[in-house]
């Protein structure tokens, strides 16, 4: 019989192909039974964060079950940041951790089913006698919940011989199922709406509704637009208006306010998203198609509570069927001139490069076929106006749920195992950056010349620096980083690292993208960005905050 490490290993081997971790004594014998196993791929990583958040990108990119591992105390608790944030992005994972023995805790022991509850995080303990049936249970769980779970091994149990354990078929969530009439008020709406819009977020994409709805929107001549994670979900870009909130153009936005009826399909409505309240115009009537059971903003005039995919293409055949002529709208719009966003001068008046110029450029110079992972700060605004992408699952914002910053550098190795032929795009800043240092020479060595980073270089927290710092008055001292050689840093995991000072510097990327992936390093920007230039959602956070 094989030991309880390996049935953990066997069972979750027949559902994964990628398994990120960092090895201990609390799961080295899983490691070793899955570096045994044909079919499954482990990568390691340098901090057990970069496990978790490695097995989180991997999933929004691949759509695949992740698995993470680590050994029991420090090790589970240095998870706990990312962990709260793939419980808050609704991320199936399965995170396999040692515990304390069954003869009870040692004096280093604590108690990781209550962190993990703490968190939001269920726990499941396999037994000797149970280790398949177990295992099953946490697969299970995860994917009807959508949800990390911890698979915890008893120390004394890891090496032990599991006993007789089936496993078992693993049960999927079941669509829910729209009601008819909702379907046909939807229609009946549409059909009377003068100014449709359709907003679509990551809840559409994962539900694959993103061809149905395009369907929908040509049949009611409805304008779209989408949340940040539901980036690249319509199919016909010349009619949407681009990210909706805080980091969609004001023209574009201005759009969304005249519309009539706003139909979201997949999309919380957090408070960036609608800008703070003021996205939807006084007389727009809101309707929420999501699988929550109520409304998620008090905005939402009406809620249909199914799968996307099910409603659009529901909606799309009533439609069709009743041959109505769509509303026109949208060929009155002149669309890009309302996606356009105010240019970059090149230099700041602090003599540092201007973000905004800096962004378009690489945006212009990027390799189509990329997927780019961002970690939290202001350059946020940057990247989400002026990097498009091709579809949600193609740009992620790792740590945005949970409002962390640090985990850029330890997403790139997930997107990679996940799309190993396209080229990783990280965006990060110098504060995120430092704290992700452990996971730079993962990004490099897993990437390698599919990957680049660009790091967004301007010598301080510039989001606390200018909402605390520049309105508040807030001593700035600890909003300050000396500037820091990220190229230097690079070229010592094997990147290539450029400072960009002058936007020339940049051509480095061009000659870079046109090297074949095999023949090239790891490209690492150093981007010297100048922190006077302010995002324009930051500016709404620091309207909303003053």
């Amino acid at each position: 019989m094989p030991t309880v490490s390996a049935q953990i290993a066997l069972v979750l081997a027949d559902h994964v192909e990628q398994v990120f971790g960092v090895m201990g004594n609390g799961n080295a014998y899983l490691l070793d039974a899955f570096e045994r196993l044909p079919g499954v791929t482990v990568t390691p990583v340098r901090h057990e964060a970069g496990a978790v958040v490695a097995a989180d990108a991997y999933h929004r990119a691949s759509g695949g079950l992740a698995v993470a591992t680590a050994t029991y105390g420090a090790g589970f608790t240095n998870m706990l940041t990312p962990l709260a944030e793939s419980v808050m992005g609704g991320i199936p994972m399965v995170v396999v951790v040692g515990d304390q023995p069954t003869s009870g805790p040692r004096p280093w022991d604590v108690d990781q089913a209550a962190i993990a509850s703490a968190v939001g995080a269920r726990t499941f303990t396999v037994g000797v006698d149970d280790v398949a049936a177990t295992t099953c249970d946490a697969i299970e769980w995860a994917l009807t919940s959508r949800t990390p779970v911890v698979l915890a091994i008893p120390y004394d149990l890891a090496a032990r011989e599991a006993g007789a354990s089936v496993t078992r078929a693993i049960a999927r969530p079941a669509p829910v199922i729209p009601d008819p009439a909702d379907i046909d008020e939807l229609v009946r709406v549409l059909t009377a709406a003068a100014r449709p819009l359709l907003l679509g977020g990551r809840g559409a994409w994962l539900a694959g509704a993103g061809d149905a709805l395009g369907e929908v929107a040509d049949l009611t001549g409805a304008i779209t637009s989408t949340t940040v994670l539901g980036r690249g979900l319509f199919p016909r870009s010349e009619f949407d208006l681009g990210v909706t909130g805080g980091f969609g153009a004001d023209g574009a936005m201005a759009a969304v306010g005249q519309a009539d009826v706003a139909v979201v399909f997949g999309a919380a409505l957090n408070q960036f998203t609608t800008r703070f309240g003021e996205l939807f115009g006084a007389e727009t009537v809101v309707i929420q198609v999501d699988v929550a059971d109520r409304q998620t903003n008090p905005r939402v005039d009406r809620s249909v509570r199914a799968d996307a995919a099910l409603v659009a293409e529901g909606v799309a055949e009533g439609l069709r069927s009743q041959a109505a002529a769509p509303s026109g709208w949208r060929e009155t719009l002149d669309i890009p001139p309302l996606r356009r966003y105010e240019a970059g001068t090149g230099v700041a008046p602090d003599g540092r490069l201007d973000p905004r110029s800096v962004a378009e450029r690489i945006g212009e110079l990027l390799p189509a076929d990329r997927v780019v992972v961002s970690d939290g700060g202001h350059f946020l605004g940057w990247v989400n106006m002026f990097w498009p992408v091709a579809a949600p699952d193609r740009m992620m914002t790792i740590g945005t749920a949970y409002q962390s910053i640090g985990l850029g550098f330890l997403s790139v190795a997930g997107a990679a195992r996940a799309k190993p032929d396209s080229t990783v795009v990280l965006a990060t800043g110098d504060g995120g950056g430092l704290m992700a240092l452990s996971e730079l020479e993962t990004a490099v060595r897993v990437a390698r010349g599919r990957g680049i980073a660009v790091v967004w270089n301007d010598a301080a927290y510039s989001a606390e620096v200018t909402l605390y710092g520049r309105v508040k008055g807030l001593a700035l001292g600890p909003m300050l980083i000396p500037e820091v050689d990220f190229a230097a840093l690079g070229e010592a995991v094997g990147a290539e690292g450029v400072v960009v000072r002058a936007m020339s510097d940049l051509d480095r990327l061009a000659s870079w993208t046109a090297e074949p992936p095999e023949s090239r390093r790891f490209l690492l920007l150093d981007c010297r960005i100048s922190g006077e230039i302010v995002a324009p959602y930051q500016q709404e956070i620091i309207r909303v905050n003053s």
